[in-house]
């Protein structure tokens, strides 16, 4: 629950429903489960497994098989912080949402200025930023048993229930069966190379990959463990809560638009924005839309604690492993570092706006260094060191201790071949349309 519990997380309810939206509904929700399946198994498993066969964090995993290979994890890890700094950011936002709807306000969000008013502020968004990374790190200082798998095993049925109960409310709004049928039924011509990639960068943030969080957690795996069963639970609830969010807001828009073409086209092109601008107005325009409103927001911060506790919980069990530091005063570095670190974030929409690098503002550049850039660089590396260096039999080996390894024959081959062409065309193709060198 708790691994699931970071795969499930703002990748799924924030990024997924826009993504969806954006990309065609059926066609990249089709492509995406395939992907999960077999690319995300293939990562999943091999870093579940190096994690369990180490009992060490990233680095320590990485060290203890090949010395010379430890900067895979120190990649990983850095990956992880640099997240961790931005995501709060975000959370914030989540928090000061589900404030309003709590406290009466439900009206002025439906104002299409609102986010961007706030989001400009100074202080108000540092706050609530403030306030997100002390709930992360009162759970990460009191450790996995006492802190994350207590919380998760909370959060993660409340975050469920919630989900169906929003999205059987969205499928039964007027108008909301097109919108059924635009995320569940693939139209093949609307496929383009950039529906492909979109998924691919999509798994990876969703299931938490490339970060160093399945290597901490496998590390607290017990070798009774079902190793191949965990990755399938983590997988179903992962691609499950992801349908569920897509089903929340998609049926909305269309319910919205009210045959509006014009409308519905800009609310499905939305991007980023469209849980913040679009669906305040979506809570408006329902009865109970304020109570629909807070329930919805706060099952979006659960999600968003549940994989900024991982997050926190990766860089934390690295600096206790390596430096032997106690849990307390590591808990305490991080949390104050990340927080440092996503101040330019938080003030990339306001007094530093016009600070960018390449174009993009704070936040947009870490989202684009550590999504197109380091991740598919880590999980490229782990693909390699497994494949060409300690052997697919290593991983394999580790599965088999506790179970019957059923994808066997399809992990050896996407691990050694699949994978790293596909991860090097996620590389390659994201940095070139981020320069607008490659436009699809």
């Amino acid at each position: 629950l708790a691994a699931a519990g970071s795969a499930v997380g703002l990748g799924n309810i924030w990024r997924f429903p826009y993504l969806a939206a954006k990309q065609g509904g059926g066609i990249f929700l089709l492509i995406y489960i395939l992907l999960v399946v077999t690319f995300g198994y293939t990562i999943m498993v091999s870093e579940i497994a190096l994690g369990r066969k180490t009992g060490q964090s990233p680095i320590g995993a990485y060290q203890s098989l090949a010395k010379r290979y430890s900067f895979i994890g120190w990649i990983a890890v850095f990956v992880a912080f640099i997240i961790l700094s931005y995501y709060g950011v975000i959370g914030g936002w989540v928090i000061k949402y589900f404030y309003e709807f709590v406290a009466g306000h439900s009206l002025a969000l439906t104002d299409s200025g609102f986010f961007a008013a706030f989001t400009g502020e100074t202080w108000q968004p540092l706050l609530w930023f403030f306030l997100f990374m002390l709930m992360t790190y009162l759970v990460v200082v009191n450790g996995v048993e006492k802190g994350i798998e207590k919380v998760s095993k909370v959060l993660m049925p409340v975050l469920v229930v919630l989900s169906v109960a929003i999205a059987a409310y969205s499928a039964f709004l007027p108008g909301a069966l097109e919108g059924i049928k635009y995320l569940f039924i693939p139209n093949f011509s609307q496929f383009t190379p950039m529906t492909l990639l979109a998924a691919l960068g999509q798994m990876f943030y969703s299931m938490s990959l490339a970060m160093g969080i399945m290597i901490t957690y496998g590390s607290y795996l017990q070798k009774s463990n079902d190793l191949s069963k965990c990755v399938k639970r983590i997988e179903f609830f992962d691609a499950g809560i992801s349908i569920l969010a897509a089903m929340m807001i998609i049926p909305a828009i269309f319910s919205f638009s009210a045959g509006d073409s014009a409308a519905l086209s800009a609310n499905l092109n939305q991007g980023p924005s469209l849980m913040f601008v679009t669906l305040p107005k979506v809570f408006g325009s329902m009865p109970f839309g304020g109570v629909v409103g807070a329930a919805f927001f706060l099952l979006v911060f659960f999600a968003a604690l549940t994989s900024s506790i991982s997050l926190m919980e990766c860089v934390v069990s690295t600096l206790c492993d390596k430096w032997k530091l106690r849990r307390g005063p590591a808990s305490a570095i991080v949390a104050g570092g990340a927080f440092l670190l996503g101040i330019p974030s938080s003030l990339g929409n306001g007094v530093w706006s016009s600070f960018t690098i390449f174009g993009k503002d704070f936040l947009s550049f870490f989202d684009f260094i550590t999504n197109a850039v380091l991740m598919p660089v880590g999980a490229l590396l782990t693909c390699l060191f497994i494949g060409y260096v300690v052997g697919v039999k290593t991983v394999s080996d580790e599965v088999k201790i506790s179970s019957p390894f059923k994808r066997e024959a399809m992990y050896n081959v996407m691990i050694k071949y699949i994978a790293p062409i596909c991860i090097v065309a996620i590389l390659v193709t994201s940095v070139l349309e981020a320069f607008g060198i490659l436009t699809f």
